[in-house]
Formats: structure tokens, sequence, C-alpha cells
């Protein structure tokens, strides 16, 4: 029993201190925390190969069951509270860091080696064995982290309202995948005993269930914020292995030439997650539609050079007046969109504001207004075509009305007029 306390106050210990590392974030920053967790795995690699201990479950060894299962939690922390591309960040920097360790090691060996006084040599063979060892762990490590995230996804389709579960189930999956692959090997380099395979297994098992309540208690008790809405397992492979590059030109390819805002393919993309997201959130999603008045005549009196820069300056004034949160598109010709997380009331008044900002008469010919639509999810609006639909009415509403107005609601939902003036 000895042993089992030992462990069980590894474990805390552990997780204690990562947990404050990692609560700490937003001032000493990330990599005080990635780095810590770094620094252990040479002597979780050295103790899972031969420091084994007699506990109730079996032989097993705290570099396997208290460190490394840890280190693998964490990881799984770490993605739950930022994202993807910040926690594959540590799995490739230890990843090529054993890499340049065995290159640097074959380079060693070419080294003619003096002795030290007392007669001592470098163990060559022992850094070989550690080497490769090391470099076969964090090549599992890569694995699993990425695994346990896509597991940890996918159960968040039928387990979603059972967080500890969901970890639980997802942490014992991977540690037992671990547990076959890293054995094996450690078995034919060291002739490791089989019977320590089995209580290592038991091991991690209890572990993954003593961190799993430790980080339950973590994200309820210290952590701010609810968690991300489960992805698609496709999104999040994409971001682990550096497909946001990718992205980033699918990206660029999806904007207006002229504008620089996103078109109207990427509108639908966006619109379609975002109204999903307001869906299952219960968070309100309000889109604005936005068009230019009389942008015809502004064509025909001063010219098509002239009507590009008005675009242009409206698309800038949109991108200024919206929140860090709020998606900017150009949707049509001289029509634009705005997808926001506000309530009804925020997005009609945010749509007030630009539409008083663009109409300001700051000298410059030639002076345009805009209309705008608005519309906001709810138990009658829940799909993007009905989001769409509803604020493309009341933008022509606006239209009708005089133009240069904002219209938020219809005649049959009580509406008394625009909230602007026309002019």
């Amino acid at each position: 029993m000895t042993n089992a306390f030992l462990l069980l106050v590894e474990a805390l210990g552990y997780f204690g201190l990562m947990a404050v590392l990692f609560a700490l974030r937003g001032r000493i920053g990330l990599g005080v925390f990635m780095t810590a967790l770094a620094g252990m795995h040479f002597l979780e690699t050295y103790l899972a190969s031969v420091f084994y201990v007699a506990a109730p479950l079996g032989i097993l060894s705290p570099g396997s069951t208290v460190l490394f299962s840890g280190k693998l939690v964490m990881l799984l922390l770490l993605y739950m509270k930022e994202d993807a591309a910040t926690v594959r960040q540590p799995i490739y920097g230890l990843l090529v860091g054993n890499l340049l360790t065995l290159g640097l090691v074959g380079v060693l060996r070419f080294h003619s080696v003096e002795p030290l006084p007392g007669g001592a040599m470098p163990d060559m063979s022992f850094i070989d064995d550690m080497g490769w060892l090391m470099a076969w762990g964090t090549a599992l490590l890569f694995i699993d982290a990425i695994l346990i995230i896509l597991l940890y996804e996918a159960l968040g389709r039928v387990l979603r309202t059972n967080l500890f579960l969901r970890i639980f189930v997802s942490v014992a999956i991977i540690l037992t995948f671990d547990q076959i692959g890293f054995f094996t090997v450690l078995h034919l380099l060291t002739d490791a005993p089989w019977s320590a395979f089995f209580g290592g297994w038991a091991g991690k098992m209890a572990a993954a269930l003593v961190y799993s309540m430790l980080t339950l208690a973590y994200l309820r008790w210290f952590e701010r914020g609810e968690l991300p809405v489960p992805r698609g397992v496709s999104d999040v492979f994409e971001a682990l292995t550096y497909r946001e590059r990718y992205n980033a030109l699918v990206e660029h390819a999806g904007r207006d030439a002229l504008t620089g805002l996103m078109h109207r393919g990427r509108f639908n993309e966006l619109g379609a997650q975002a109204v999903a997201t307001s869906q299952a959130t219960g968070r309100p999603l309000t889109l604005l539609i936005i068009d230019v008045d009389h942008f015809k005549s502004i064509n025909d009196h001063h010219g098509h050079a002239e009507g590009d820069r008005v675009l242009q300056t409206i698309a800038a004034t949109l991108v200024n007046q919206v929140g860090p949160k709020d998606t900017v598109f150009r949707i049509g010709g001289e029509e634009f969109a705005v997808l926001c997380p506000y309530p009804h009331a925020l997005g009609r008044l945010l749509g007030e504001t630009i539409r008083q900002v663009i109409c300001l008469d700051d000298g410059s010919a030639p002076r345009c207004t805009v209309s705008v639509g608005v519309a906001t999810t709810g138990p009658s609006v829940q799909s993007l075509e009905e989001l769409f639909a509803l604020a493309d009415r009341r933008l022509y509403m606006a239209k009708d009305g005089g133009r240069n107005r904002v219209v938020g609601e219809g005649p049959a939902e009580g509406w008394t007029g625009s909230t602007a003036i026309s002019f």
C-alpha cells in the first residue's frame, strides 16, 4: 500500500503543478507550461524502461503510470481550452528534438573520447537504448495525442452532456493503445516481463480515472468560459497536421478581389457553420444585409472606377465598425453581409451605427447611403437559408420605405417603421 500511496501523491503533485502553470498561462505564457511538460520526457522514458514497483494492481512504472499518463491528459486539457494548432507545438517539438538527439548521438561516435581521471567512459549502449526508446515513445506520443483529440471530439457527439465520461473513455482507450505499442518495443530491447505489461496497463487505467476526475474538477473550479462545441473530426485532424497552411490558401482564394472581403461562397460555408453553432449552444446569431442605395447612379454619373472606390470605402468601414468576432462578406455587386454573435437588439444597433457612419458627408463625392435588413436566429429561423431570406425581406422593406434606413421587424411582427430617417 505504500507504493500505491506514493503513486497517488506523485500523480496529485504532477497534476497540481502542471495545472497551476496552465492556469497562469495568461500571465506567464504557455511556453512555461510546455517547457515543463517536455522537461520530464527523458525521466519518464528512463523510468518506464528500468524503474518498476509492486502495487496492488501489479508491477508498474511511475514513468508510464504517473508521468506519461499525466502528460497525455495535459495535452488533452491544452486542446480543450486552447486549440489544435496550439497543442501540436509541444508534440512536434518533442518529435523533432528526439530525432535531433539520435542524429547527434550518431555524430558523437566519431569523437575520440578521453577517459575522466577516475576512468569513467560514456556508456554509448545506454545512450543507444534510451535514444531509440525516446524516439519510439515520442512517435507513439505523436500518434496518441492526435488520436485522443480525435476520439474526444468523436465522443462529443454521444457524450456531450457527460464531460467526465468523455475524458475518461478517451484517455483510457489511448493509454491502452500506448501500453501495447511501447511495451512491445520495451520487451524486445530490455526483456521486460509480461507481468509488467498487465500491471502497467492496470496502473494506467487507474491513472486515467484519477486524472479524469482531477481534470473535471480543474475545469469546473478554475477555468472560466465554456468548452467549445464539438467539431468535426476532419477539421481537428487538419489543424493538427498543419493543414491550415492549405486552408490559408483557400481562405485567400475565397476573397473578393476588389474589397478583400470574403465572397458569397465563404458566406454560405461559414454562415451555415455559425447557424449550426447557434442552434447547438442556444446563443443568438444576427445577420445584417447591407445594400448601397442607388449604386447604379453612382456608376452612371461618376464612372465605374469611382463606384469601385465607393465599394472599397464601404468595405473598409464595415471592417472598422464590427467587432472582432463578427464576419464581413461581399455577397453581391453592391451588397454586403455581416454575421455577428449578438442578440437582435444589438444587431439592429450595429446596423444603425453602420448606416450613420456611411451616410456622413465627409466632403468627398459621391455621397452614398445604405439600407440594412436585420434578422436573428430563433425557434422559427433555424437555417442559414431561413436567416438570409428573412434579412433579405427586411432589406427590401427598407428600400421600399425610402432607403437609408435599418429594418429589423416586419408588419406581422409589430413593425412600426424604420430606425432611421430617410433622405
